[in-house]
């Protein structure tokens, strides 16, 4: 961690460097959560943790800046927990093993946890600076972003004095964020009926393995494999006609991340092994030339295994191959309204077996809420096709954009006047936690901003040095052009 310290600006590395000691996956922020409150309180600064473990740090003005506006510098503890399958990493116990590679960190084997891991570093650095000149700060940072924003739910009314809120969540310099994707969680239900597992057969695990994933917002259009749509393809094509029975189908870890890598454990007649190699061979060729330009590294292996006592019926397994194949999955439309951005998107994420049922959680995204609204429509028509059930939970609202808010000027004018070039002002296809900010303050004035962060939630996540220095002169000059109050 030494390496990161000495970058510039060393306060903010200097914190990412203790941020990537400390484990703090969803769920788990707790240990970080109390080394910063302990931290914070030895500097005399005002803290408070409310009901549900978010965190609001409060800063007096430096001198000078007494009678500017409030504002609450905003990021998320939590980060995601994704490794190679050959890492072997624990997020609840191991500190992530970060490094410097020229102009990036990253890190080994693992997630980085720049997402946004570097936004909170930015304003713990500026809560502990003796020498930043800005008004009344509050700094806000919300647990579980990642795995469902229930910090951000959970923000109440009256808890922020702010009447602006700078989000640190974004992931590419030279653009300002000013709206997002609302989304909902769709699970499918598939019951699973057993029997057992005929004789004369073999056993093996195909597994698909190699592919990029990364976040299934930003990088949903980048038209990367989906593991599990990958196999799902693979058993409507040979399942019937190799005589193949799935013991058990797994792949993804998260619903919002692309997934890396699936297996599926099945069955086939000994006298149609030969059809199965030939056909994995040729299913892995087929997906190579098609996907060549976007996953380089893309691995089809079947390794046998020890027979299993039972497999789905067919009748199961006729369901669920088909509800795999048929669930649509990636861009569903682009924006009309701002050029290049997904508006509505759907992320088939993690298929876990169980023993009396196979779960399917997807991820649906949208700008608006009506694109939102088709895609469950279509996979309630899926289910009720197919005879599985499906529900949906944790419907979170987008941030409508303002192309009138006055600290998106601010720091549009701000970045010109400092790099002698316009940023691209944007909409990002992610869920950024503004969206839920404004049902308990309509009337806060918000805008996002951050470093260049490359494949996030993913294991090549990396986060430019050079742009989180831009990113931090970008922060500090636009807190010292906030306004009076009024």
């Amino acid at each position: 961690m030494s390496a990161l310290s000495s970058l510039y600006p060393q306060p903010l590395w200097q914190w990412f460097a203790q941020i990537c000691a400390i484990p703090h996956p969803s769920k788990h922020e707790q240990a970080l959560s109390q080394h910063i409150q302990h931290w914070a309180r030895d500097k005399g600064l005002a803290v408070i943790e409310d009901k549900v473990g978010n965190l609001i740090i409060k800063k007096p003005a430096t001198p000078g800046f007494e009678n500017r506006k409030i504002v609450v510098i905003q990021a998320h503890l939590d980060m995601v927990p994704q490794k190679n399958a050959d890492k072997i990493h624990d997020f609840t116990t191991d500190p992530i093993d970060a490094y410097v590679d020229g102009d990036w960190v990253k890190a080994r084997g693992t997630t980085l946890g720049a997402d946004n891991g570097i936004g909170m570093a930015s304003a713990l650095a500026i809560l502990g600076s003796d020498d930043i000149q800005h008004g009344p700060l509050e700094v806000l940072l919300t647990i579980d972003e990642e795995a469902g924003m229930t910090g951000a739910f959970g923000v109440e009314p009256g808890m922020l004095e702010a009447e602006i809120l700078i989000n640190t969540d974004s992931e590419q310099e030279g653009e300002i964020y000013m709206g997002c994707a609302g989304g909902v969680d769709a699970e499918f239900t598939v019951p699973a009926q057993w029997q057992n597992t005929a004789a004369g057969v073999i056993a093996f695990d195909l597994s698909l393995t190699g592919l990029k994933g990364g976040h299934s917002g930003v990088n949903i259009h980048l038209g990367r494999g989906n593991a599990n749509k990958l196999l799902a393809r693979f058993l409507a094509d040979h399942a019937t006609v190799l005589e193949l029975a799935i013991a058990s189908f797994s792949g993804g870890s998260l619903r919002n991340a692309i997934p890396r890598e699936a297996t599926v454990s099945l069955t086939v007649p000994s006298e149609k092994l030969t059809q199965l190699q030939q056909a994995v061979t040729e299913f892995e060729a087929l997906l190579q030339f098609e996907l060549a330009a976007v996953e380089p590294a893309l691995k089809l292996n079947l390794a046998e295994v020890p027979t299993p006592a039972q497999v789905l019926t067919a009748a199961t397994q006729h369901t669920l191959s088909h509800l795999l194949n048929l669930c649509p999955n990636g861009v569903m439309r682009m924006s009309d309204e701002v050029e290049g951005v997904t508006e509505t998107s759907l992320n088939m994420g993690v298929i876990s077996t169980q023993e009396h049922s196979i779960q399917v959680l997807c991820l649906i995204r949208s700008l608006i809420d009506s694109g939102r609204q088709q895609v469950e429509s279509m996979l309630n028509s899926l289910a009720q096709l197919s005879g599985a059930q499906v529900k949906f939970s944790g419907a979170y609202p987008g941030w409508k954009p303002n192309p009138d808010s006055p600290v998106m000027a601010i720091v549009r004018d701000t970045y010109q006047d400092i790099y002698h070039k316009e940023p691209v002002i944007m909409v990002i296809h992610a869920g950024l936690e503004c969206g839920l900010f404004k049902k308990p303050y309509p009337d806060m004035d918000m805008v996002s901003i951050g470093p260049t962060i490359r494949f996030p939630h993913g294991p090549d996540e990396m986060v430019n040095i050079t742009t989180v220095g831009q990113y931090w002169e970008l922060l500090l000059a636009v807190l010292q052009r906030i306004p009076q109050r009024s």
